[in-house]
């Protein structure tokens, strides 16, 4: 599976390490190349130095031979708008967007059919489930 990775940070970068692993074929879009330091020399994965929201930056990524994408920036506004150039300019079927708010997660997923994955709201479902476990003792 050839995978475009918008975001090259530790999510990002761990994700990929992860497919890469598994034989998947990678490419990661990021405006900053010091990552690649982090990330190391020999890293398996393709890197195109740009921004996300960028069509000439996701067409040299190969956005438009992508089985996948993933946008997984710290800025919910360039993963949303990357996640929908590559639903919608580039034809991805399986577009993946981290959205920080957990409204604009949903108003993506149910009116845009873009599946998102909300830390956020994550966070706050376990604490309130961990809340509601507590056995108090005083």
């Amino acid at each position: 599976m050839y995978v475009v990775i918008v975001g090259a940070g530790r999510v990002g970068s761990a994700l990929a390490r992860g497919l890469v692993d598994e034989g998947h074929e990678v490419c990661f879009v990021d405006e900053d190349e010091t990552v690649l330091e982090m990330l190391g020399e020999d890293f398996p994965a393709d890197f195109v130095n740009g921004v996300g929201i960028d069509i000439a930056a996701l067409e040299r990524a190969g956005a438009g031979r992508a089985d996948a994408f993933v946008a997984a920036t710290d800025g919910d506004n360039t993963n949303i708008v990357s996640a929908q150039l590559a639903r919608q300019r580039f034809g991805v079927k399986c577009v993946i967007c981290r959205v920080y708010d957990p409204y604009r997660a949903r108003f993506f997923r149910e009116n845009l059919g873009i599946r998102t994955i909300c830390p956020t709201q994550d966070t706050i479902d376990a604490l309130a489930d961990a809340v509601r476990h507590c056995e108090v003792d005083f």
